[in-house]
């Protein structure tokens, strides 16, 4: 699935982290950039944020790599993420002729590079679909858990595992196009409560598979954080700082969207308050602070 459809997007993502946020620490301050390129998919596009500023993609310009940029005051900064984006559009066209592979808009002299990517290669479309259908009528037990470990095996976390080399790939495709670029690692909020704990009906996932969807989610962060430390990218947690914000909570608290989006973004994904925290967490890790 190209795209980020909305109504299946009320099922998309049981995504994704948890692994230490990596941290600057520079006594000197903050490093100056004066060029930053924002690669990704929705969860860093910021998909129906105010104001969307490229409609094939969902881009905000609120999205944590605009915040990022004013925050830093960079001169230079290019934003080419895309909902629905795989590690595969990094070079290749997403929409055709349309929108151009996401690595054209590095350039050898690019300073600083962010990129959130790899759930779309599960993909987590197709999982929380699956898992929502087959928990809609049951608020207990762990039908899904048991459709991916039907083999013999968890398929799902075979999945997982295989997204590590794809983001690897970008790691190095990256430091080919821009070697003395700063490579920043974004990984995903949460989604589900990470006690385990569901909010069915709400959101239609069984109470036995919500615990097995959070560790899949911690899974593929993790198997992100260790890409990044074997290609020298800085990985970013933003699953840590984001507990008890998932998309079971009251509007006002909760940083992602329900299935029945409470303010303006995509349902199944970060709203305006997750986008500040991903920013933040994102300066935190340069050394800087989220501009007043």
């Amino acid at each position: 699935m190209r795209r980020l459809p909305l109504a299946l997007a009320a099922v998309v993502a049981a995504s994704l982290l948890v692994s230490p946020a990596a941290v600057a620490t520079d006594t000197a301050g903050p490093t100056a950039y004066s060029s930053y390129v924002a690669l990704g998919d929705s969860f860093t596009s910021g998909s129906l944020i105010p104001h969307q500023v490229d409609l094939p993609c969902t881009r905000s310009n609120r999205n944590y790599p605009s915040l990022v940029a004013d925050s830093l005051g960079v001169a230079a900064f290019t934003d080419v993420s895309c909902g629905g984006a795989t590690t595969e559009d990094m070079t290749r066209p997403q929409w055709g002729i349309v929108n151009a592979p996401q690595f054209t808009a590095l350039r050898p002299d690019t300073e600083l590079v962010t990129v959130g990517i790899g759930g779309n290669d599960v993909p987590f479309v197709e999982v929380l679909v699956t898992c929502g259908l087959l928990g809609v009528a049951r608020p207990s037990g762990a039908p899904c858990r048991h459709h991916y470990n039907s083999g013999g095996s968890d398929l799902l976390a075979e999945r997982v595992h295989a997204v590590g080399p794809k983001v690897g790939d970008v790691l190095r495709g990256i430091r080919a196009r821009s070697p003395g670029a700063h490579v920043v690692l974004v990984g995903y909020p949460v989604l589900l409560p990470d006690s385990g704990a569901n909010c069915w009906p709400l959101v239609p996932i069984s109470a036995g598979d919500a615990p097995y969807l959070r560790d899949i989610t911690k899974l593929l962060n993790g198997v992100m954080a260790e890409q990044a430390a074997a290609h020298g990218a800085t990985f970013v947690d933003t699953y840590t700082s984001s507990i008890g914000h998932d998309m079971c909570q009251a509007p006002g608290v909760r940083w992602v969207e329900g299935i029945l989006p409470g303010s303006v973004a995509a349902p199944v994904h970060p709203n305006a308050l997750g986008a500040r925290n991903q920013a933040a967490r994102v300066l935190a890790s340069l050394g800087a602070t989220a501009a007043a």
